[in-house]
């Protein structure tokens, strides 16, 4: 396995963000590479190990970077895939610039230690600065004149433009790599050596000054010269990465074509000589067999120890895996792990239900925690970002910072609930809880990989144990548990609003089998599934066909997963103490803002163990979800005005609301998660057609649609109103009021405007209330908490047009309103659902709250 298949593999499951700030290239959010595994963010202390690289490919038919069907390139597709052309180029200029700005930064302490080398006071030798520069100033050279020759064709693009010559060039100089990587071993541990024997160099080399981008408002950046040197063994396969995107987005017919392929059959051969010839990483100790024993994969899990949940730092070694606990130390020292337990890879297995009983409880938090703490989460971002524009804010900046890695620690510590069990044959077995079915699988395999070796049993000794368990420092992969304030600002935020996804088909199957996929997104540092597909019984080629509505939290990956639905009982998986379908594939998507955005659906296949599934998404932004745009025919009933309905029906609450709730009420409320998993997305639209058309079959057709379809018809005739169900004109009333301070006056406002609704929208807005309370009762059931509730509803109920939005001085922008107005939505939604019940009649002629002007 090559070590950048174990660190950062370029793979099909994703597509690599080139508008990062230089990292290697892997644009994840927390810590998570597109493959799902966590990988090394930019920071002072890299990985000290023989550097080992690899092209763009998985090993052993392994995913790698999907090409589009033909089709994307076809008529006018082609001046799209220019742009994408363009797009990828830019990301990887900005990336130069950076890159530039590290060799200069290694550059600037060269020239005055060259020349006290000879004087009578010399911090270092000559011997020693040229074995720890060595070919820096040729690296730098090279990459300077590819980014000045790069620059102004970006700049005055047109699509005529070719670039291939340049990268053929860049290509045909990778001897000097060559050069520096064989170099690259003894120029870290002369540089360590120097460190310790000269006070003068040790400053020197942690406190490096990079420069930022020329559009950046840091100056520089302070960063070590460990981590300085180790950005050529990165960068080298970074043009590799970048030539097959561009690739993707070059028509065959187009000149710059020939000239790619050629730099990347170089790039690639280049890589493949490099890897037969480099050293592994560096390792602590030797296997019983004498063999080098490597890192695989590493990264944070929650483990149920004694009862209670514990964040340990897992390492997967190639013949044990080891469990360690990050010990604290004094400020100045580096991080230290301690060892908690390791079982020998030969002597695990995973348990069985049969062994389950002995394992540990797992203590679940009801979900309505979950989600508070969430809430809690976004409104303090929210102010993190009022206090940067705040003059002299920086120091509340802080506070608030440390506040939210503590609530974001405890999210990430309590809400995976999936179990993963390891086993020792020959002593204890451990339990972990993993987000998703994705992450236990990716260890699983992991794991039954290098099983598949010739292993032997392996017995450390206490010493052999500490020198594995400190090298875990210099070997980890994962440096920051993965939560977004670990993250630089200037990384990208991820996306809110709501994916639409349609799962067209799959092939790839050997065998007919009863078939299904679920999506995955991320959200707050851990990946929750959204959607599952209906089952395509007996087939080898699946065609769902089904779109889906996502909502996204600062999410930056899509996940499918496919699995086989196994209807014999002695067939099952027994795992875990539940049945598990067996996985047949998983894959992952970047979404990248430039590619969903877009009004058109964006196709796309994923590649997942020989299996490809098609499917398609456009990305919608909350602005525009809600933009409650009217209908041009009012005879409908979607995106009508509820008078307008109610009158035309002659009714107090129009009829699509009675006829859904007492749906949902007859079938749909034990459903778990009912309002909150989407419903097929074309199930919603005929729904919605015949409820517009009035048709008489309405109520067969409801009789014989999935409950969820049923549900998000619902959320989406309140989503479509020309304007909330609580009005624009009262929705600064609802905010000021839920804000009140004191019960008595928050009372009296609260009821006060409901009073003050129009008779059709208060005779609807209370009906619909009490059923979600009766939904809510349910919640040992349905797990779906009044919490829960506000949270779908709050914001579809309340949020107010664009044009009012416009209106609104305190909201500065899109992503203001989605941090600080959506909370006090759900709240305001969340104190009538916690209120005891409230008649028309009585609120109507109740005196005791006095009118006061709104």
């Amino acid at each position: 396995m090559d070590v950048l298949e174990q660190r950062r593999v370029y793979q099909t499951e994703s597509d690599f963000n080139y508008n990062t700030d230089g990292y290697e290239g892997d644009g994840a959010e927390d810590g998570k590479s597109q493959d799902g595994s966590e990988t090394l963010p930019f920071i002072d202390e890299s990985p000290t190990m023989s550097p080992q690289l690899c092209a763009p490919q998985g090993p052993d038919g392994e995913a790698v970077s999907p090409t589009p069907p033909e089709s994307l390139l076809a008529g006018g597709d082609i001046e799209k895939g220019l742009e994408m052309k363009k797009l990828v180029l830019s990301g990887f200029l900005a990336s130069e610039e950076i890159y530039i700005n590290q060799l200069e930064a290694l550059l600037l302490p060269m020239r005055p230690l060259k020349a006290t080398a000879t004087s009578s006071q010399p911090v270092l030798t000559i011997q020693q600065v040229e074995t720890i520069f060595y070919k820096i100033q040729d690296i730098f050279e090279i990459h300077k004149e590819f980014y000045d020759a790069l620059l102004p064709n970006v700049q005055q693009w047109d699509e005529k433009v070719t670039v291939g010559h340049l990268f053929q060039k860049l290509a045909s100089q990778l001897g000097v790599y060559k050069a520096f990587v064989d170099n690259y071993k003894v120029a870290l541990e002369t540089a360590e050596k120097c460190s310790q024997a000269n006070v003068q160099f040790h400053q020197i080399s942690e406190n490096l000054k990079v420069k930022g981008p020329k559009d950046s408002k840091d100056c520089t950046t302070n960063v070590s010269m460990e981590a300085l040197l180790y950005k050529p063994i990165d960068r080298v396969t970074r043009s590799t990465l970048v030539l097959h995107d561009l690739l993707k987005h070059t028509p065959k017919d187009h000149p710059d074509f020939p000239l790619l392929q050629d730099a990347l059959r170089i790039s690639q051969n280049f890589l493949s000589s490099i890897n037969e010839e480099i050293d592994p990483r560096r390792t602590a100790v030797t296997t019983p067999k004498g063999e080098a024993r490597q890192l695989v994969k590493d990264g944070f899990l929650v483990e149920v120890s004694e009862s209670s949940r514990k964040l340990r730092h897992v390492f997967l070694f190639t013949d044990l895996l080891l469990c360690a606990k990050m010990k604290k130390t004094s400020v100045g020292r580096h991080q230290q792990y301690e060892c908690k337990w390791y079982i020998p890879l030969a002597d695990l297995t995973f348990q069985t239900l049969d062994d389950s009983d002995s394992s540990p409880s797992i203590q679940v938090l009801p979900e309505h925690e979950i989600e508070e703490m969430k809430i809690k989460i976004s409104v303090l971002k929210s102010e993190i970002q009022k206090e940067k524009k705040a003059p002299k804010g920086q120091s509340r900046v802080d506070r608030l910072r440390k506040k939210m890695n503590e609530q974001e620690s405890w999210l990430l510590l309590h809400s995976p609930t999936i179990p993963f069990r390891v086993h020792n044959k020959h002593g204890k077995s451990y339990q972990f809880l993993l987000s998703s079915d994705y992450e236990r699988s990716e260890w699983r395999e992991s794991i039954q990989k290098l099983q598949k070796k010739d292993l032997q049993t392996c017995l450390l000794s206490p010493v052999e144990l500490q020198v594995l368990t400190s090298s875990c420092f210099k070997l980890r992969t994962v440096h920051n548990i993965p939560v977004t304030s670990n993250k630089d600002d200037e990384e990208t935020p991820g996306l809110y609003g709501f994916l639409h996804v349609i799962v067209h088909s799959a092939k790839g199957f050997t065998d007919s089998a009863n078939l299904y996929c679920t999506l995955e997104v991320d959200s707050y540092g851990y990946f929750v599934s959204k959607a599952k597909t209906r089952v395509f019984r007996d087939t080898m080629e699946p065609h769902w066909n089904e779109e889906f509505e996502i909502e996204l939290e600062g999410s930056q990956f899509l996940r499918i997963l496919c699995y086989e639905n196994c209807y014999d009982k002695s067939l099952l998986n027994k795992d875990d103490n539940e049945i598990v379908d067996k996985i047949m594939g998983k894959g992952q998507v970047q979404l990248d803002p430039q590619t969903v955005q877009s009004k058109n659906w964006h196709m796309d296949v994923i590649e997942m163990n020989g299996i490809k599934v098609e499917f398609s998404m456009k990305f919608t932004s909350r602005d525009l979800s809600l933009k409650r745009t009217p209908s041009k025919k009012q005879s409908g009933v979607f995106g009508v005005k509820i008078n307008v309905v109610t009158k035309r029906e002659r009714s107090k609450v129009p009829y699509i609301v009675r006829q859904c709730i007492e749906e949902v009420e007859k079938r749909g409320i034990d459903e778990v998660g009912i309002y909150r998993i989407s419903g097929v997305a074309t199930d919603i639209q005929a729904l919605k057609l015949v409820f517009d058309t009035n048709t008489k079959d309405i109520l067969v057709m409801l009789s014989d649609m999935d409950i969820n379809a049923i549900a998000g018809t619902l959320k989406l005739y309140f989503r479509e109103l020309p304007e909330p169900l609580l009005t624009d004109r009262l929705y600064p009333a609802f905010m000021e009021g839920i804000a009140l301070s004191d019960p008595a006056a928050k009372e009296n406002c609260m009821m006060h405007l409901l009073r003050s609704l129009p008779d059709p929208n208060l005779m609807t807005f209370l009906p619909l209330l009490d059923h979600l309370k009766r939904v809510a009762e349910k919640e040992p059931v349905n797990k779906m908490s009044l919490h829960n509730l506000a949270t779908v509803f709050g914001p579809t109920l309340l949020r107010p047009s664009e044009s009012e939005i416009a209106k609104a001085q305190h909201i500065t922008s899109a992503s203001d309103i989605w941090s600080h107005d959506v909370m006090a939505q759900v709240q305001v939604l969340l104190y009538y659902l916690q209120h005891p019940p409230i008649s028309f009649a009585e609120l109507k002629r109740n005196t005791l709250y006095y009118s006061t002007d709104v």
